[in-house]
């Protein structure tokens, strides 16, 4: 390809980089057809005024609902988007890879128990019922078939439940499938259900009992990952839990299964469907789990990761996550030293999805 041909290269110099894994010192990054490139000749530079350049941050749990909802993300950073129960399959289909938008996986729709809570939502609760063990194989190989990119499994609890032999033969089904399973389970007795099954990632965390030390030993024995959704948490217990109950346990869920080791990722449980138990927005709530990490005892190193890297790394998304060539050129510029102050991710100067530049949204300090 002659130099007349190739793509536009942007380079953003003099801006300090979070790669991902790591605060380096005064560099320049380059862009060049919505992948990082390496340093050359550019059509373009940018001052980033001693700024820090992040990886576009990843929502770890998000309920998409149309092409506002990418809007939303996009205009908060948020250039990938791991959507935890969307249907039908062509909703989702169309939200898929949208030039200068957040970029999508999906669990599609997820198993759900008859008569419990989730089997009311439209669409989702009644495509993805499961009554028993003998129907695991036939839905996972269904959601497969329809795109999903991992299997969710709504455990329950409190309310009614899928029995343990349900949930063990859902996840057996997606094992010998290669696909990872996520299970909700905002309950201690759910999250001890899910862990006998052996799920790959448990999201939320108890407001009925912290998860203790022999929770976290079963998740770290078994590889497992942990997306807590503090911010959805601490909202029930603000805007529908009943009186009395508090957000004291789900931070110290965090806090516990961090110091063991568990892997922590970021998500919020973004979602705008009418008679959800909270109200969380999609995009700007990230900053706000982010701050939430941080309290429950994740380092702002950790937190930053939760929301790059490590998503990008259990979820298998090889060309993300982290700032170097080759890899999408999903770009937050930002004021202030996260790394410091974690509260500095609101401070977003210049976005980039794909290349394509993004207008900011905005966001409160």
């Amino acid at each position: 390809m002659g130099s007349a041909e190739r793509p536009h290269r942007t380079a953003v110099t003099n801006v300090r980089v979070f790669d991902g894994r790591q605060l380096l010192p005064l560099g320049t990054v380059v862009m060049e057809g919505g992948r990082i490139g390496a340093s050359g000749v550019a059509d373009e530079v940018i001052d980033g005024a001693g700024g820090v350049l992040m990886p576009g941050l990843i929502d770890a749990h998000v309920h998409l609902h149309d092409r506002h909802t990418l809007e939303l993300l996009t205009g908060f950073g948020v250039t990938t988007a791991l959507d935890m129960a969307c249907a039908p399959p062509e909703l989702v289909g169309s939200l898929r890879s949208v030039p200068g938008l957040t970029d999508i996986r999906s669990a599609g729709t997820p198993a759900v128990a008859p008569g419990s809570m989730h089997s009311r939502i439209p669409v989702t609760g009644q495509r993805g019922l499961i009554a028993g063990p003998d129907q695991a194989a036939r839905f996972v190989a269904d959601r497969i078939a329809e795109g999903s990119d991992y299997i969710k499994i709504i455990v329950g609890n409190p309310g009614p439940s899928h029995d343990q032999a349900t949930l063990d033969a859902l996840t057996a089904a997606a094992r010998e499938r290669s696909k990872l399973t996520v299970a909700h389970a905002s309950s201690y007795e759910a999250v001890e259900m899910a862990q006998r099954a052996r799920v790959n990632v448990l999201t939320h965390v108890p407001l009925d009992k912290a998860l203790d030390e022999t929770a976290a030993a079963a998740a770290v024995a078994d590889g497992r990952i942990l997306i807590p959704t503090l911010a959805i948490m601490e909202g029930v217990v603000a805007q529908s839990a009943p009186p009395g109950a508090g957000y004291a346990a789900a931070r110290r869920s965090v806090t516990v299964m961090y110091r063991a080791g568990v892997p922590i990722l970021a998500g919020t449980d973004a979602n705008a469907a009418v008679g959800v138990p909270a109200a969380i927005s999609h995009g700007a709530s990230l900053h706000h789990e982010l701050e939430l990490l941080v309290d429950a005892g994740l380092s702002p190193l950790d937190a930053l990761r939760a929301a790059t890297s490590r998503p990008a790394h259990y979820f298998g998304l090889a060309d993300r996550g982290v700032i170097e060539p080759g890899r999408r050129a999903d770009l937050v510029l930002i004021d202030g030293n996260p790394l410091r102050d974690i509260t500095a991710t609101r401070s977003i100067r210049r976005i980039w999805c794909g290349g394509v530049e993004v207008v900011p949204a905005g966001l409160p300090r």
